[in-house]
């Protein structure tokens, strides 16, 4: 079974929404029968952050609203990726954009490290504070995810992968996904945003009972059988 996410690595409840639902394949019997597929979407592809610049001061601006109100916003966030087991560091944060990481997934996925990836990206930017848009940041996380050099070089060198980022948030567009973390349980069942662990493991198990082949007995007289009552078996 299938679970394809679009999430961008910039978004905090995309990070806890990973770590819930892996809190709930945990306890899942068919775990090792299901496939996690992640899909790129960008919350702003037209980032061009000011150099210096803090995430509470980007994050007044825009909203509209003061500083104070985003280091509490950003408080309580935090606060909630704890529960999770996840320690994010918003004094530290760097605003910047994502498509390159993107692309970097993407060539994780051709050498069978693309939840690695995601995780060791999530990391960086949210607990380590590291510029995921810096190329020496990318080369350096790459070599870590045992991504052969030369590829990652020529990554950066080039828009490999581009055009797969664009199609995946051109997907997103057309099934309607208009904020992240999006899970599609199935290519049936849609869940949007960081739900409960426990939401996760109703969905994983209503998904995988409806993708399971069923046995339609054929009409007519029972034919001779042991049953569970004893007798001559």
């Amino acid at each position: 079974m299938k679970i394809e996410i679009w999430s961008d690595i910039l978004c905090p409840f995309c990070y806890i929404g990973k770590r819930r639902l892996e809190t709930a394949l945990a306890g899942f019997a068919h775990a090792d029968d299901v496939q996690v597929e992640w899909r790129s979407f960008e919350l702003d592809p037209n980032a061009d952050p000011t150099p210096g610049e803090n995430q509470y001061v980007r994050l007044a601006r825009k909203y509209g609203n003061t500083e104070e109100w985003a280091r509490q916003m950003s408080a309580n966030m935090a606060q909630t990726a704890a529960l999770e087991g996840l320690a994010f560091d918003f004094d530290k944060l760097v605003p910047t954009n994502s498509l390159d990481a993107h692309r970097l997934v993407h060539l994780a996925a051709r050498h069978g490290r693309q939840d690695a990836a995601k995780e060791r990206l999530f990391k960086a930017y949210l607990e380590e504070g590291l510029d995921i848009n810096d190329h020496a940041v990318l080369a350096r996380l790459g070599a870590e995810l045992e991504l052969p050099a030369e590829e990652v070089s020529a990554l950066l060198a080039s828009d490999e992968f581009e055009p797969e980022v664009r199609r995946d948030e051109y997907e997103a567009r057309q099934i309607g996904v208009r904020g992240v973390p999006y899970f599609v349980f199935a290519d049936k069942y849609a869940v949007s945003g960081a739900q409960p662990a426990e939401l996760f493991a109703e969905v994983l198990e209503k998904a995988w009972s409806e993708t399971q082949p069923r046995h339609e007995q054929v009409a007519g007289p029972e034919g001779a059988a042991c049953g569970l009552d004893g007798g001559i078996c």
